[in-house]
């Protein structure tokens, strides 16, 4: 193996009647290879590309899942498998999963993945999860109560497009419903940068949440929230919960927070006059409805990616993942590529950009803790140093 301390970086694609874009580099196999694979929710169905990278990279660790659009380069793909392969000379690997089969399983597989990984010399986990069997936000609950501090948290919640259907991640080499995926990198030469933003418009006031339990809420200042939501979203209401998608939801813990987060509607109940979100709404925090902007979506990207460079202070050519919101994409519509564009930028010199469009992402604030994100870009950027 080669003694630079660069690692070796590649991103291939594979398209429906084209293939490949280049051959599989199979010489890139090791046990210090991380293979990364996203891929259009119809793969399960006809795993061929996935089992061929499989085959190509039995020693490597292979992480992937299904997407609401895949990521190659600055290119917006759909019913493809997107491949990010990054060989270190110097970290070493561990992938571990965990099943996942409903949403009250979410913080102990959390809790047993960051377990499993918490070994010496850990410095970063990238994160997997099916998107629909999970609440997000204990997921990440139980992954960073269980980790040592500091240790860089990333990744995503898998998607189905616009279906919500079934969603996916790779285990044991094949995509199955209902795990979770992560892998731990450990040792002083890796560096991780990671980034997170939004760009959306707040409008309305600030609102209480007065009553919550967990990822479902039911009322704001006291008053039903499904009614006063669809009071906001006017003629397009009619379309809950798709139209949602460009209506997420701005919390923050009090008007002190500087770190306020956002959530995505994943339905309503018109019985309890309430909507379940992709992650907890907590009682108590302040809630602000917001809409779309698309210069501010779009310079969104490029902040998450300044974000990325300045927390790791390396200039090193890098692999990128990026995992953006499939709300993004629907608003963006044919403007979704200028926030790839915006963010390969920003990336050092000679970086490699993938990635997928998610039900939800996993990063660091700029400053605290790791949570799960709605309606963002966020950037993983991962080689040594």
């Amino acid at each position: 193996m080669s003694t630079t301390t660069r690692p070796v970086i590649q991103t291939l694609t594979h398209e429906p009647g084209i293939g490949w874009s280049a051959p599989l580099p199979t010489e890139l196999d090791s046990e210090r290879t991380l293979v990364v694979a996203f891929g259009a929710p119809r793969v399960d169905g006809a795993p061929g590309p996935i089992r061929e990278v499989r085959g190509a990279f039995p020693n490597a660790h292979l992480i992937g899942c299904s997407t609401a659009g895949e990521i190659s380069g600055t290119r917006l793909l759909d019913d493809s498998v997107s491949v990010g392969v990054i060989r270190f000379n110097h970290t070493d690997l561990v992938s571990i999963d965990a099943p996942v089969r409903g949403r009250e399983d979410s913080e102990r597989a959390g809790a047993f993945l960051a377990e499993q990984l918490n070994r010496p010399g850990l410095r970063a986990v990238l994160v997997l999860s099916d998107g629909l069997n999970v609440n997000g936000s204990a997921l990440v609950r139980g992954l960073t109560g269980a980790l040592p501090e500091g240790v860089v948290t990333t990744g995503g919640l898998a998607g189905d497009g616009p279906n919500f259907g079934k969603t996916w991640v790779i285990r044991n080499g094949q995509p199955e419903a209902g795990f979770v995926s992560a892998v731990g990198l450990y040792g002083d030469r890796v560096r991780v940068g990671y980034g997170s933003k939004g760009g959306w418009d707040v409008f309305g006031p600030e609102r209480v949440v007065t009553r919550s339990e967990e990822s479902v809420l039911y009322e704001l200042d006291g008053k039903p929230a499904l009614p006063l939501y669809k009071h906001y979203l006017g003629e397009v209401a009619k379309d809950l919960p798709a139209s949602a998608l460009r209506f997420p939801l701005a919390l923050r813990r009090d008007r002190e927070d500087e770190n306020s987060f956002v959530r995505t509607i994943l339905s309503v109940d018109e019985g309890t006059q309430s909507m379940t979100f992709a992650g907890d709404i907590p009682e108590g925090h302040l809630a602000q409805f917001m809409r779309a902007s698309f210069e501010r979506l779009i310079g969104g990207a490029a902040e998450s990616a300044l974000m990325t460079r300045a927390n790791t202070a390396s200039d090193e050519a890098c692999l990128a993942i990026l995992v953006s919101c499939v709300g993004r994409r629907l608003v963006l519509g044919e403007r979704t590529e200028e926030e790839l564009e915006r963010a390969a930028e920003v990336l050092p010199e000679g970086s490699s950009q993938m990635g997928f469009y998610s039900y939800g992402e996993i990063s660091p604030f700029a400053s605290g803790g790791c949570d799960l994100h709605n309606q963002t870009m966020t950037l993983t950027t991962i080689t040594e140093g």
